[in-house]
């Protein structure tokens, strides 16, 4: 059993915008930080966003800036990465994470012990 989940990939042409999300399972008793990666073929997996455990603080990697909006629902045990003006570049497996320890937001793999297993993002040019 998946304790974290992912929904909402698929193709999409550049320019759209497309929303991802992330369910926790119940097994998972503390959520603190939560995050977003990706990892493309021969590549290794790379931050995109993160966000606190009450949502109040949020880090982003430089190039989804301004294009990509993590946001959470604690009640929900959800998080979801809404991006917009979709870029060929973006394309890749998008992966939930999320800790039980207390870390705050975090772009650091090593600080997420929980990982879904990952969803396909594909921008079209």
């Amino acid at each position: 059993q998946e304790q974290l989940v992912e929904s909402g990939g698929g193709l999409v042409q550049a320019g759209a915008s497309l929303n991802l999300s992330c369910v926790a399972d119940k097994s998972i008793l503390v959520l603190h930080a939560m995050g977003w990666f990706r990892q493309s073929p021969g590549k290794e997996r790379e931050f995109v966003a993160s966000i606190s455990s009450t949502g109040d603080m949020a880090e982003y990697e430089d190039s989804v800036k301004g294009r990509f909006t993590i946001s959470r629902d604690n009640r929900r045990r959800m998080m979801f990465l809404r991006m917009g003006s979709l870029k060929p570049e973006d394309t890749s497996v998008y992966y939930c994470a999320a800790t039980g320890r207390q870390v705050s937001s975090s772009p650091s793999k090593k600080d997420y012990e929980y990982w879904g297993q990952g969803i396909q993002v594909t921008v079209s040019s």
